[in-house]
């Protein structure tokens, strides 16, 4: 199996440099800190407080760790592969090249409707913000914009990406300041409570599988990281470790600002599902900040959420496209951007007309079979890579990595797999049959590779 040159450099696996390449290490760990969005749990808050009964800090711990075992597998697998294409590339070098395409095209349901989702959510906040302009035209706003940023090239985007991560920070600390001010000062817990993290006799089996459940869903983005492969300087160190760093990073302010929520109101029983972090904003902060929060809450998945997943699915296009496994027009480089600016069109095109289409519900069925079902694939390309075809597998340390955290990393996804409902299962199947039929077609039958593995030992 061909290697990675160490300097970045993606010939040794039959392609040539065709993205910019002008990503530091902290540019990929803000990218994807902002793909999992730093504000998150404040639009899902008053959900999980109830169904946590009251503990959404620890829910969201125990997600890290749960989705940690896949975020390894990434880490390796970026190591080795530093190319465009995320699992898609992986799955294709680590088992072969036919399942690479089957897991590009299911994670293709999270990167592709992933956008069309987070703009459904914009736009009801926006009408709720300012009623007099109608839903679609926030869409398109958004769209416009997310999609010239995107193809105007990658520094443009981190010029954006580094604005809107200031403007989030910003207002998390100002919560998190206002929200400990109010509680020392009498209100709410009237002190700093441990029980958000825990409570004596509600922490059990059942509860670890329910929060496993609910907050591995909430570390989905990670993952966009690996597609800036061929865009990021010393890929081979820098993607995985920006995986890891963006995760431990997103998990802190997540379990940060949840706690100090949590501190402000004691009553999770009577919580609003729908604006329970808002109304804890508005008591400690008044009505004017619960509208301040809305409007960040705006621009950070508007933008900068949106703006990350707009970005990793035109690249998993480029990918796939570059391979000749979907249209090779996908894999069309902008002239003077350097960006794959087919992919970026056509997740915009797409993103005005699925909102016509399918309701939110509909659209996070949709995203979690996608992103699960490839994580799956992925760490079973850790096993028969690394332990089988390397026989990586004489020491404890190559056990642990290769075969116990894959296992594992399986098993938990399984486990959140299995707790789908039945419309689930049929549309994400249905969207596999089409992929299969799809793959069979474009490999006559399954048996012609991608030019790139024409002349490499695989």
């Amino acid at each position: 199996m061909s290697q990675p040159t160490g300097a970045g450099g993606i010939e040794e696996f039959g392609y040539k440099q065709e993205l910019k390449r002008t990503l530091t290490l902290k540019d990929v760990v803000l990218y994807g800190m902002l793909f999992m969005v730093i504000i998150a749990p404040m639009s899902i808050y008053g959900e999980i407080q109830l169904a946590s009964g009251g503990l959404t800090p620890l829910v969201y711990l125990i997600g890290l760790i749960a989705i940690s075992f896949t975020a390894m597998a990434y880490m390796h697998m970026s190591s080795r592969f530093p190319i465009a294409g995320s699992v898609y590339a992986y799955v294709q070098r680590g088992i072969n090249p036919h399942m690479g395409f089957i897991a590009g095209w299911l994670i293709l349901l999270d990167y592709i409707f992933i956008p069309s989702l987070l703009y459904v959510i914009v736009a009801a906040w926006g009408v709720s913000l300012i009623p007099q302009i109608p839903w679609y035209v926030w869409i398109l706003i958004f769209i416009v914009f997310n999609t010239v940023v995107n193809i105007r090239g990658i520094e443009m985007t981190k010029n954006v990406d580094w604005f809107m991560f200031i403007m989030e920070i910003g207002i998390l600390l100002f919560f998190l300041i206002i929200g400990l001010k109010y509680v020392l000062g009498g209100g709410g817990y009237g002190e700093l409570s441990v029980a958000p993290l825990y409570q004596p006799g509600k922490i059990n089996a059942h509860f670890i599988a329910s929060a496993t459940s609910i907050a591995c869903l909430s570390f989905l983005g990670f993952d966009g990281i690996s597609t800036l492969a061929e865009e990021t300087i010393d890929p081979e160190k820098n993607i995985g470790k920006g995986i890891l760093i963006a995760m431990g990073g997103i998990a802190v302010v997540f379990i940060a600002q949840t706690y100090v929520a949590a501190l402000i109101q004691p009553d999770w029983q009577n919580i609003n599902p729908a604006t329970g972090f808002f109304d804890a904003a508005a008591k400690a902060g008044g009505e004017g900040f619960r509208v301040l929060l809305l409007v960040i809450n705006i621009l950070a998945v508007g933008v900068a959420n949106i703006m990350a997943a707009q970005t990793a699915a035109a690249r998993m296009l480029y990918g796939m496209g570059r391979d000749g496994v979907i249209p090779k027009a996908f894999a069309k480089i902008h002239p003077k951007y350097k960006t794959p600016y087919v992919g970026t069109l056509v997740i915009g095109v797409i993103s005005c007309i699925i909102p016509l289409l399918l309701n939110l519900t509909q659209l996070v069925r949709l995203v979690n079979f996608g992103a699960l079902s490839s994580f799956i694939l992925l760490n079973i390309a850790v096993f028969v890579f690394f332990f089988i075809k390397e026989d990586r597998r004489h020491t404890f340390g190559d056990i642990i990595k290769y075969l116990v955290c894959p296992v594992c990393g399986i098993a938990i996804l399984l486990f959140v797999f299995s707790g789908f409902e039945k419309l689930t299962y049929v549309i994400g199947f249905s969207w596999l049959a089409v992929g299969i039929i799809i793959g069979a077609v474009m490999s006559k039958g399954y048996k012609e590779v991608p030019d790139s593995f024409k002349n490499l030992e695989v």
